[in-house]
């Protein structure tokens, strides 16, 4: 899902919007694009929707 703007700033509720979209849509990832910054990159948001963090554990063999 790509959701395109030109906004002064992003705010909370425009990434709530594409989380919704995500989530009626089926999607799981996002871009939110906002083309009124000075250099892209920083225009950008990625959202990922209904994202499962896996715990990763870390086991450090230490000798004895």
């Amino acid at each position: 899902m790509l959701e395109i703007k030109a906004i002064e700033s992003l705010l909370p509720i425009h990434e709530a919007q594409l989380l919704t979209y995500l989530k009626l849509g089926g999607w799981k990832v996002g871009l939110l694009i906002n083309f009124n910054v000075t250099v892209l990159k920083d225009g950008i948001r990625r959202r990922v929707f209904n994202l499962e963090e896996q715990e990763i554990s870390v086991t450090s063999a230490s000798p004895r």
